[in-house]
């Protein structure tokens, strides 16, 4: 155990030393993951303005995890598929602040129309549809980190 702590120190010397903002080492079986975030970055920036004349959202009482809306909202639907960050970073759903979303739901998109933003070691990476369809959902919020893998829009093909 003392070893392991050894190494995730060494790997965030590393990280801070070069500014890194994530660093993934692999060894055999074990594999260790560090993202570095500054302070002022930890809390979600907002982005995108709702909608002219969005209802405000209204208080409902909450459902048993075991009800079947909550098992439908987070199961892919049968004909969707859903589109993964590539990489480790922070999700935007506009080009800037103030700018209006790519995509909201029910938008129809076509293969290659970006569909989001993942800011990852000070890059900003646009993010493609890899389906043509009508947009179902969008998992993340604005300015929340994702991470590798995770499910970022489900579009119905």
């Amino acid at each position: 155990m003392e070893d392991e702590t050894s190494r995730i120190r060494a790997l965030g010397e590393i990280a801070a030393e070069f500014d890194l903002d994530a660093i993934r080492v692999r060894t055999g079986d074990s594999e260790i993951e560090i993202v570095r975030r500054d302070p002022a970055a930890a809390q979600p920036v907002m982005y995108a303005a709702p909608p002219a004349g969005a209802a405000a959202p209204r208080a409902a009482a909450p459902a048993p995890a075991t009800a079947p809306d909550a098992a439908a909202a987070t199961t892919l639907p049968r004909g969707a598929r859903a589109v993964t960050a590539p990489v480790v970073g922070v999700f935007y759903r506009a080009a800037s602040p103030g700018a209006e979303p790519f995509v909201e739901v029910g938008s129809r998109v076509s293969v290659g129309d970006t569909l989001c933003i993942l800011e990852a070691m000070k890059l900003m990476n646009e993010i493609n549809s890899e389906f043509a369809g009508t947009v179902l959902r969008v998992l993340p919020e604005n300015g929340e980190l994702v991470t590798l893998g995770q499910e970022l829009v489900w579009i119905e093909v």
